[in-house]
């Protein structure tokens, strides 16, 4: 069903191409049976509707878990926007719009809409175009339809989404608030008389990886920031109830971020958040899970920016040890988790072996079916786009498109060795969940790996071993002396 979409939308855009020229239409009526024909922003679309759920099976694909906190916190019967924090280009909106029952409507930077294709398509997906001063300020004017279609879309009770960072950053850091969102809501307030109640669900969305595949995300909805809270205000002075709503939005996403606000050591506090997060979160005596883990992490990381702010000396060696441990781990191939003591067991080493003996038949099915497309869209990924926080939207978009062209010839390959329909079928539908399998066992491959290498080091490289020991050891006792549970 969802291939045919893609082909009938496309067929039905040429088709319109060609006949407009053909009858040498006017630009303004072209731009109306557009219109026409993308429907209105504010109006639900079917084939928004079978797009999402095919977006949804390749979501559900992608990553490993997907976890959505707070849904009790979405209002009914009053106009919302969305206001999620932006880390990870195409994978935010993803997160929200795939996981809510509505078609919301997001506002997205204007130079993705040059190409006319493009602005088609994107127009389709719901997304209207936000001119920024980089764009040219003679463009900035354009904005005045873009708040008006949005004002529109809030009386009509349709969910607005936009992101009050106004850019994504590719790390676990939250950039300042712009003035877009309570701009568009008091616009829209003042419009209707005050009588809208618009409610603003701050959001905080979560990756434990930008762009690997099996990722777990987490999506976390708090409760609603009302516009009338801040209307008396807006009434008397309009730039200071801006700027109030704006702090009080950042106030009410941060606490659902992992916001690690150090610039100097970013990358170290993420390293000791990598090694010592699930050690930190046993000492709190809490039951492991993403959310838990998650919770416990922000915690960690909050105290580490109050050592770097109070206690630079301490903190500067802490970073040493953490460097020191890093390089050591990387030299031997070896992961912090490896260490713990619970993984020394040899009996867990033979059990892995033996499912991984067991699942290899499922490997190599998906595998050899999958391997193409994955590691062709993973090489270009890589390869092409700089900024990291794109990959795992250039893959989402390649794969929706690429995997089933390749799983029909695929299909067409092997169709004589499949007798009746209903098997070849069930082949088709297998193979996005046997790449999932293939991929998993693959971990696992990796994990026993590691396990035996380091069942090596402490049989035949004592010294190695207890040196890897002991720097773990140095470092886990400073945390527990520079943090408190």
């Amino acid at each position: 069903m969802q291939i045919p979409v893609f082909l009938f939308f496309g067929h039905c855009f040429l088709s319109f191409r060609r006949f407009s020229k053909k009858y040498q239409f006017n630009k303004g009526v072209k731009q109306g049976l557009i219109r026409r024909f993308c429907m209105k922003y504010e109006k639900w679309s079917l084939g928004y509707f079978f797009l999402k759920q095919y977006v949804r099976f390749a979501d559900f694909i992608i990553h490993k878990k997907i976890i959505v906190n707070g849904k009790e916190n979405i209002p009914g019967k009053v106009p919302i926007v969305f206001a999620p924090n932006h880390q990870n280009a195409l994978s935010d909106p993803m997160a929200i719009l795939l996981h809510t029952p509505f078609q919301p409507v997001w506002l997205g930077r204007a130079d993705i809409f040059k190409n006319k294709i493009a602005a088609f398509l994107l127009r389709f997906l719901k997304i209207m175009p936000v001119y920024r001063l980089r764009d040219g300020k003679e463009q900035l004017s354009r904005n005045d339809k873009t708040f008006a279609d949005s004002i529109r879309v809030l009386e009509n009770h349709v969910p607005l989404a936009l992101f009050p960072e106004a850019a994504h950053s590719g790390r676990r850091q939250m950039l300042p608030h712009k003035k877009a969102v309570p701009r568009i809501v008091f616009l829209a307030e003042e419009k209707a008389g005050h009588n809208l109640n618009i409610h603003i669900i701050p959001t905080g969305i979560y990756y434990s990886s930008y762009w690997k595949f099996n990722r777990t995300v987490i999506v976390n909805l708090g409760a609603p920031v009302r516009a009338n809270d801040f209307l008396e205000e807006y009434a008397e002075n309009p730039n200071n109830a801006t700027q109030q709503l704006k702090d009080a939005l950042y106030n009410a996403i941060e606490p659902l971020t992992l916001n690690i606000k150090s610039k100097e050591h970013y990358e170290d506090f993420e390293t000791i958040r990598e090694i010592y997060g699930k050690e930190y979160l046993r000492r709190q005596n809490k039951r492991f899970s993403p959310t838990t883990l998650f919770h416990s992490d922000q915690q960690l990381v909050r105290q580490l920016d109050e050592c770097e702010a109070h206690s630079p000396e301490k903190t500067n060696e802490l970073i040493k040890l953490t460097r020191d441990y890093k390089k050591t781990l990387k030299k031997h191939g070896l992961k912090s988790w490896l260490l713990d003591k619970s993984n020394y067991n040899a009996l867990k080493i033979v059990r892995n072996k033996l499912i991984l003996l067991i699942g290899f038949p499922v490997f190599l099915l998906g595998f050899i079916f999958n391997a193409v497309p994955f590691f062709l869209i993973d090489s270009i990924s890589r390869k092409k786009l700089k900024d990291i926080a794109f990959r795992s939207t250039f893959f989402l978009v390649l794969g929706l498109l690429f995997f089933p062209i390749v799983y029909l010839l695929e299909l067409w390959a092997v169709s004589a060795l499949l007798p009746g329909v209903w098997l070849k079928l069930l082949f088709l539908v297998s193979l996005p969940f046997a790449g999932k399998l293939a991929f998993r066992w693959y971990i696992l491959f990796l994990k026993t790996w590691g396990r035996g290498r380091l069942l090596y080091l402490r049989l035949f490289c004592k010294t190695t071993f207890t040196q890897l020991q002991s720097k773990k050891e140095k470092l886990y006792s400073t945390l527990e002396s520079m943090i408190t549970v």
